[in-house]
């Protein structure tokens, strides 16, 4: 008798890997499951399995994206403000496709981490911001008591300035490494010492 297949966690993170890499050479809309499964060197059926679908298997990918992207600002933090923004930015440049789909909506009405009463479910999108919001706020803890306006204005530039880099959108002649270093500038002027 044949034995189970088993696909475990290092298949789904193995996945997730290729899927993440597939979008990054080539956008959300040109890979397949088939693709996928034949870069992991496993079936669709594993795929489906894992993931239950396509759009499933995008909503790990845009979450993981989320998760390494937190894993940049957090890296950053300990150097400031400008520190942050400086790494949204690179993070975003190497992974032009990913950072897209990440704010694409794709996993837009999934549950969030800020709930009343008790420990807050990890949020990936949550888990990204937290950086910014404690260097801005100097809370230790971010909840649905903190005030997060400056936050998420100053989140606002970056990813503006970042998503209209890669929309490509400024004539040609434009440096967009100095229009990004005066937004950070006119961030830090609002926001001295940080």
């Amino acid at each position: 008798m044949a034995r189970p297949i088993t696909h475990d966690a290092n298949l789904r993170s193995r996945l997730i890997e290729v899927a993440s890499a597939m979008i990054d050479r080539d956008g959300p809309e040109r890979f397949s499951v088939r693709e996928v499964a034949g870069g992991a060197e496993t079936s669709t059926s594993a795929v489906y399995s894992l993931f239950g679908s396509k759009a499933d298997l995008i909503t790990a990918v845009v979450a993981d994206s989320f998760a390494s992207f937190a894993l940049a600002q957090r890296e950053a933090e300990p150097r400031g403000l400008r520190a942050l923004g400086e790494a949204y930015r690179a993070w975003a440049l190497e992974h032009p496709d990913r950072y897209r789909l990440m704010f694409s909506g794709a996993i837009a009405g999934a549950p969030h981490g800020i709930t009343g009463g008790g420990d807050p479910e990890p949020d990936p999108e949550l888990d990204a911001l937290l950086p910014l919001a404690r260097t801005l706020t100097g809370a230790d803890r971010v909840d649905e008591d903190v005030d997060l306006r400056s936050t998420l204005a100053v989140w606002a530039q970056v990813h503006g300035a970042v998503s209209l880099e890669l929309a490509g959108v400024a004539p040609p002649w434009i440096d967009t490494d100095a229009v990004y270093a005066t937004v950070l500038d006119a961030i830090a002027a609002v926001h001295p010492g940080r």
